[in-house]
Formats: C-alpha cells, sequence, structure tokens
C-alpha cells in the first residue's frame, strides 16, 4: 500500500479560494459608444476584476471590432479578456483561423457558445459546427497545436449554463447533460445566463452536481434596475421577471429611488447564489458601471490584494479624472 499523500494530509492547505469576480462587455456601435465604453472600462479596471467577458456578434457579424477590443484590452489595460465564440454558421476551419487570431492577440480565456440559430431559415454551411461542445474541442486542438507557445498561459475554456431551461430545451434535465458534455469535451468553467429569482441558482448547483458537474458554475447577475431590460430579457429567456420587482421600479419616482430598488435586488440575488456555494459573481453590465459598481460596493467580496487596487471614493475619482 503506497503511503498517503502529504496533500491529502493537509486538506485546508491552501485555505478557502478567495471568490472570482468578473465582469461582461460588448463591442461598440459606434465612436460615441466606444468613448463611453472607455470611460466604463476605466472604472472596472480600478476594481482588479479576474477577467472582462468580450461578446461576439451572431455568426462573428462583429469579429472585427470584438477582436479589436479584446487587443486594445491586452495592450491598454491591465484586465484579461475572456474572448466569447460563437460556432453556428462557421467551419471548423474558419473557426481555428479565429481562434488562432484571439490567441495571437495574448486571449488565454474562451467562451465557448452554439450560438444563436439563423432566424431568417438559411441552412448553416456545409461542415459547420453545431454544438458548443464540437467548438470546445476545436479549440482544444487548436491549444494542442500551439503547446509550445502557450506553455505559460494555456487556454481557460468557460461555456453556458442555464438555471431555467434553455428556451429550445425539451427540460432543465436536458440541459444539465449538455453541460456535462461540454465538460467532458474540455470545459473548465460555466457561467450562467441571466436569472431573476434567488433560488434558482442552487437549483442549478444541485441538478448540476448530482449529474457529475465538477466545473466551477459562475452566478451570471444583471443589475435589475431597467425596467426594458428585465422585460426584453424575460422575452428572450422564457422567464419572467418577479412581478413584485417590476411594480416596485415602476412606482418608483426618481431614478435614484428606482436604481437603489434594483439595486437592492440584485444584491439579493447574488448573496444568495453566493451562500449556495458560488466561487464568483459575474456582472452583466450592458456597457455601464455606476449600476454594477453600486452592486459590487454593497456585497463587499472577500477579494485578493493586488498592488494598484483601489475602491470607494478613490476608485469613482479616478474614473471621473479619466472621463474629465
Amino acid at each position: 500500500m503506497s503511503p498517503p499523500s502529504l496533500i491529502d494530509a493537509h486538506p485546508n492547505l491552501a485555505g478557502a479560494a478567495p471568490l472570482a469576480l468578473s465582469y461582461e462587455l460588448f463591442p461598440p456601435r459606434s465612436p460615441a459608444a466606444a468613448e463611453t465604453l472607455w470611460t466604463t472600462i476605466a472604472e472596472l479596471e480600478a476594481t482588479s476584476p479576474d477577467y472582462v467577458s468580450v461578446t461576439y456578434g451572431a455568426s462573428g457579424s462583429n469579429r472585427g471590432t470584438a477582436v479589436e477590443l479584446v487587443r486594445r484590452l491586452v495592450q491598454e489595460t491591465s484586465l484579461r479578456p475572456l474572448a466569447h465564440l460563437t460556432c453556428v454558421g462557421n467551419t471548423p476551419q474558419e473557426l481555428a483561423e479565429i481562434i488562432g487570431e484571439l490567441l495571437d492577440v495574448g486571449v488565454r480565456g474562451i467562451l465557448a457558445l452554439r450560438g444563436d440559430q439563423p432566424r431568417d431559415g438559411e441552412l448553416p454551411a456545409d461542415g459547420s459546427l453545431r454544438y458548443a461542445q464540437d467548438l470546445i474541442e476545436l479549440i482544444r486542438r487548436v491549444e494542442q497545436r500551439r503547446s509550445a507557445l502557450l506553455c505559460a498561459g494555456k487556454v481557460a475554456v468557460g461555456v453556458a449554463a442555464y438555471p431555467t431551461r434553455h428556451p429550445e430545451s425539451p427540460s432543465e434535465a436536458h440541459d444539465v447533460e449538455v453541460l456535462l458534455a461540454k465538460q467532458r469535451s474540455g470545459a473548465d468553467f460555466a457561467i450562467t445566463q441571466v436569472f431573476f429569482h434567488t433560488e434558482q441558482y442552487a437549483q442549478l448547483l444541485t441538478r448540476a452536481r448530482r449529474a457529475g458537474v465538477t466545473i466551477p458554475i459562475v452566478p451570471g447577475v444583471m443589475p435589475l434596475t431597467s425596467i426594458r431590460r428585465l422585460t426584453r430579457l424575460g422575452e428572450l429567456t422564457g422567464v419572467e421577471p418577479a412581478p413584485e420587482l417590476i411594480e416596485k421600479l415602476s412606482a418608483a419616482e426618481t431614478d435614484a429611488e428606482r436604481n437603489r430598488i434594483g439595486v437592492a435586488a440584485t444584491v439579493d440575488l447574488a448573496n444568495a447564489a453566493l451562500d449556495a456555494g458560488a466561487p464568483g459573481l459575474h456582472l452583466y453590465t450592458f456597457n455601464e458601471h455606476a449600476s454594477a459598481l453600486d452592486v459590487l460596493d454593497k456585497l463587499a467580496l472577500p477579494r485578493p490584494h493586488r498592488a494598484g487596487n483601489r475602491t470607494g471614493a478613490a476608485r469613482r475619482g479616478a474614473g471621473q479624472q479619466l472621463a474629465s
């Protein structure tokens, strides 16, 4: 019998892991939007997130602006970009080229997504990939071919998880089976789509762990401050926001009151996920920093200290100087 491992004999050797923090951004659609985005980036950077995800349009419709934003994040900021990549409508050859392009600009994290099916009924090109797990396997093949180049920074692959049934799925159990297949294909972690009820993340975690999913599942939380955005996302996800929250937001007489109500509801949602064992939080910013930072201020997440990390008034003051 082999002797017991020293690591096994000291299960708490490394202590508890700090909570992860990340944000989602999308490429700007105009010069004015770009200026606003870079003010937001400066504000978010001051909180020392672990990474920021950058979305990718359907079938790569904004590929150029997405890759340019990623490149600037790598070269001009301290932020680590997690590049979204969708596979529907693209062949392995096309996707391998895009993956190589992302790696060449310094990306070491990719969120592998299926992407939306064409709305015009057009059939995908022959040989194009159909599922996120196919994209994960392709990323791993490209990574393997570049092993010598990536020895100081292997690729982390993330995927989407669904706290409620995907609109195209027959059941929540099927969604978990899909998540398990993504893990088997090489996914390292998952980020959830938006959810609106405090129990939904815990229920997803229970279903996933029982099915054998072991990768971290990070809750994706959006500031619940905009009635229009809540309504729209409810339509897209098929999950209605809490009626009482919509009523409170609608009854608010000022933007400040509406923001206070929405931030409080978001904090409740985030705290419920953390209490259920979430390894961190991913905040959907919609390229706006104010509400996201209000949520972060009230959560007081335990975060590792990093040189240059600023919080509170110092953080906001820096953002005001950059914007002036």
